[in-house]
């Protein structure tokens, strides 16, 4: 795979707890003989990951929006620190069987993680295209709204030619939200996580460079026509096993990060395919952990089983992604359209009511998508090239541990 020339982009951990500076400084500090004991080392690593999936359980009407998202993905880059930190305080350990197999079986997983990242930013770019059409159709349909002079909003009655223009831009998003599974199943996805000209420029334009065209250096191998994301996920969770007795006890407990961070990696991958529209998309994974088995199991377990429940509702079972925001642009802009259909003009106030609170709702959720949707890509590229870092210098490790 070709090396990559990204430089990681901040992001705010400090609701997760102890900044990864802070661990820096606590390895420069340990040379003085204060360095915490492996024990607590490991269990500090172990709690972190519960918080993580209690802080993610405890809204459960949040599950899958796009906040939530963000939150898991920051969480994710966490815990991948913190493990890549643990790999550097026992270099020498990692390099001895049987830890040395788990080690590479984590980093063959994420290595398979990375087409995923592919075509979950692939999603991403989809997505932002439908709320191009729901910023025409809010604009299209939002001029009933006026502000005057003193800054006071007071409406008008709607007009033919804005009714038009709504409808079709509604007929064209339903249309691209239907039609997606057909194309995603016939299109050839190519595009990867390379660094752009101007990292800078990015970071601070509109959403729409997600789908501008822009060809990234390849640094992944190709999504092609016949890859699928349900079989990608089922490949990185195969035995996937908890660590037995023997393990435990032959890795001095090291066996425990490794199988916690490979199950949130599992998670993670999973939960984004869930939410985002993926080629062949499929969420028939089984997490075989003992639900009192890791003090963060029980949370994350109840997190899938929710995820799982919703995939299963009868307005559920087709979407192209469970994400929050795109059920509410799914479901208002069917309203809409049936609202539209039925509308004569001149209007009655009622059917005119019904309008504007629909339009109000997709302009809602649309705000959220504006603000949400880089941010989300800027986090997922991340996950890209940290998996890709984490796992050159775990490699490194496993070479020159002994040295």
């Amino acid at each position: 795979m070709p090396a990559t020339d990204y430089q990681g982009s901040s992001v705010p951990f400090a609701s997760l707890g102890r900044s990864i500076l802070s661990i820096r400084r606590d390895q420069v500090h340990s040379m003085d003989g204060h360095d915490p004991s492996t024990e607590q080392e490991l269990e500090s690593f172990q709690r972190r990951v519960s918080d993580l999936f209690a802080d993610l359980s405890s809204s459960p009407d949040q599950i899958l929006s796009l906040a939530w998202i963000r939150k898991l993905l920051e969480g994710f880059l966490v815990s991948l620190e913190e493990f890549r930190v643990i790999l550097f305080n026992h270099r020498a350990a990692v390099t001895r069987p049987p830890l040395d197999r788990m080690v590479s079986d984590f980093f063959e997983r994420a290595v398979k993680a990375l087409d995923l990242c592919n075509a979950v930013r692939d999603g991403v770019g989809q997505v932002c295209q439908w709320n191009k059409h729901v910023e025409i159709v809010v604009q299209s349909l939002a001029s009933w709204c006026e502000v005057d002079e003193s800054g006071a909003k007071k409406t008008r009655p709607f007009g033919e030619g804005q009714l038009r223009r709504g409808k079709k831009t509604l007929m064209d998003l339903n249309f691209l939200i239907m039609d997606e599974k057909e194309s995603a199943s016939a299109s050839h996805r190519n595009r990867s996580f390379g660094r752009s000209k101007d990292p800078h420029k990015s970071s601070s334009s509109s959403p729409s460079h997600l789908s501008s065209g822009v060809h990234f250096r390849s640094l992944s191998w190709s999504v092609s026509r016949t890859w699928s994301a349900a079989r990608q996920l089922q490949n990185i969770a195969a035995n996937l096993n908890a660590p037995r007795g023997h393990d435990v006890t032959a890795t001095a407990g090291l066996a425990m990060p490794v199988y916690t961070i490979s199950t949130v990696l599992v998670f993670t991958m999973w939960a984004l395919v869930a939410a985002v529209p993926c080629q062949d998309r499929g969420l028939q994974i089984h997490f075989s952990i003992p639900r009192n088995g890791f003090v963060w199991s029980p949370a994350l377990l109840s997190l899938h089983e929710k995820i799982v429940e919703e995939s299963k509702r009868k307005d559920r079972r087709n979407a192209n992604g469970l994400m929050k925001e795109i059920y509410q642009i799914e479901k208002s802009s069917h309203q809409l359209l049936e609202l539209l259909d039925g509308v004569e003009m001149p209007m009655g106030e009622e059917k005119e009511n019904q309008l504007k609170n629909s339009v109000q709702e997709l302009e809602n959720v649309c705000e959220i998508l504006k603000g949400g949707l880089e941010p989300l890509e800027r986090q997922i590229r991340e996950v890209f090239h940290r998996i890709v870092r984490s796992r050159t210098e775990g490699l490194d490790s496993l070479s020159h541990g002994n040295e």
